[in-house]
């Protein structure tokens, strides 16, 4: 019994609860932003050869972006929304001579000699200044990328009457039934194979 005088007592046992309750109602509630970034897939390690392999000048198409968000496409300036058509032309190009190893039947570009061979030989090297924004970077990205899926989408219509966005989606998703996933991977695979994504990325010195 308290004494005559003395100041009441507070129970805390009510206020510990109810933090408690506040506690696990902030964590359930409460959504941690992550960072969100490109999806690349690192390409395996192959062992050294004794020499590197020799790539044609006319087998790379360069991009260049500077500090100002230009884009320098095989050294003439292009506006971004021509990236892809640019891309595509040189991808799809089968410049390669009819009867020799590198060519390319089902290419339909217009074959251009002083252009890429074969898609398979086609590279794509992508160089961006150190103080280039993000934001352009990305939209670069994702032109040549679709440039890629572009292709892509059109043989698989060809051999398989499917986009191949959508058979990559399903094959990549873990739900996908693996019966499923066996029949897709080939077909995956294979249009992979025609137009396979070589996509050089580098950083260039800080330029005007």
């Amino acid at each position: 019994m308290a004494r005559r005088g003395a100041p009441p007592e507070v129970n805390a046992g009510s206020m510990a609860d109810i933090a408690f309750l506040l506690l696990i109602f902030f964590l359930v509630t409460t959504t941690i932003e992550t960072d969100a970034g490109l999806d690349r897939m690192l390409p395996p390690i192959e062992p050294p050869t004794e020499e590197p392999p020799i790539i044609k000048e006319r087998n790379i198409f360069t991009v260049n972006i500077n500090r100002n968000g230009q884009l320098l496409v095989e050294n003439e300036l292009t506006n971004i929304k021509d990236l892809r058509a640019k891309a595509t032309a040189f991808l799809d190009n089968g410049g390669a001579a009819s009867g020799t190893p590198e060519y390319c039947n089902y290419c339909k570009g217009k074959r251009d000699a002083s252009s890429s061979d074969n898609p398979t030989k086609a590279i794509i090297s992508l160089k961006n200044d150190r103080e280039t924004k993000y934001g352009t970077y990305i939209t670069v990205q994702n032109e040549l990328v679709g440039a890629y899926n572009d292709l892509r989408n059109r043989e698989a219509q060809r051999l398989y009457k499917r986009d191949f966005t959508e058979m990559e989606a399903l094959y990549l998703n873990p739900e996908t039934p693996s019966a499923v996933r066996d029949e897709l991977k080939d077909r995956v695979q294979r249009i992979q194979d025609l137009f396979p994504q070589k996509l050089s990325e580098a950083e260039t010195a800080t330029t005007n």
